[in-house]
């Protein structure tokens, strides 16, 4: 019988965000458009967004994992294919993962559109917590802001993943107000129409990350429309 592997090495476009990476819920609530999770889990969209539970057995057999495998100093990605805190449920699970990870000796990155200032207490320099503005909903902007904003101030590593950029004055405001953040990471939307001239705003969102001294990455997709 093949074992479960929940901390796996991620593929593709993936690779951008980490070398490793763990999923722990098997839907996502919050009903992004333009979210793959869908297709690369080879499921129907509606059963993903509305199915949110924590994977079999998943705290469990990631300390398997870590125990059998020995993994140990390496910075984990939570998560590709769900959200570490789904709105609107209980999120223990995340939190008895971030403790296991962290108790043989790893680190987190953590990327969210929820809640997760809960789990602070958990963190420390070494970890990422980050948050997905793309422009949506400037109430939850401004809850995910407060949260980095809290989770610098306790001495957590923090960054922004402005991906897909839906509402270019929208991002490049943002990027501007969050400029605290240890980095930021900026994407374009892939595989939907979009009126934003990808290779204008490519370079004035990089312009502005000089300008404010930030740490930044643009991710390749967008990088290749600013070179052409």
């Amino acid at each position: 019988m093949n074992k479960m592997k929940p901390i796996y090495e991620p593929k593709g476009k993936a690779k951008e965000y980490g070398d490793y990476a763990l999923n722990i819920y098997t839907g996502c609530p919050h009903r992004c458009y333009y979210c793959f999770a869908p297709n690369v889990l080879h499921k129907d969209r509606e059963l993903f967004h509305s199915c949110v539970e924590p994977r079999k057995d998943i705290v469990e057999e990631t300390r398997k994992q870590l125990e059998r495998e020995n993994i140990t100093g390496k910075l984990i990605h939570l998560c590709f294919t769900c959200d570490p805190y789904p709105f609107g449920y209980d999120t223990t699970p995340t939190r008895e993962i971030i403790k296991l990870l962290k108790k043989y000796g790893n680190h987190v990155q953590i990327l969210t559109k929820g809640h997760g200032n809960r789990d602070f207490d958990l963190l420390d320099g070494e970890d990422w917590y980050g948050v997905t503005i793309d422009g949506t909903g400037a109430q939850f902007d401004l809850m995910r802001g407060n949260d980095l904003r809290n989770a610098s101030r306790s001495g957590i590593k923090t960054w922004v993943s402005f991906e897909p950029v839906l509402s270019e004055p929208f991002v490049l405001a943002a990027i501007r107000r969050l400029a605290f953040a240890d980095k930021v990471k900026i994407g374009k939307l892939n595989y939907y129409p979009s009126d934003i001239n990808w290779a204008e705003f490519g370079r004035k969102a990089e312009a502005l990350c000089k300008e404010l001294g930030l740490d930044y990455y643009i991710k390749d997709s967008l990088r290749a429309e600013m070179e052409k």
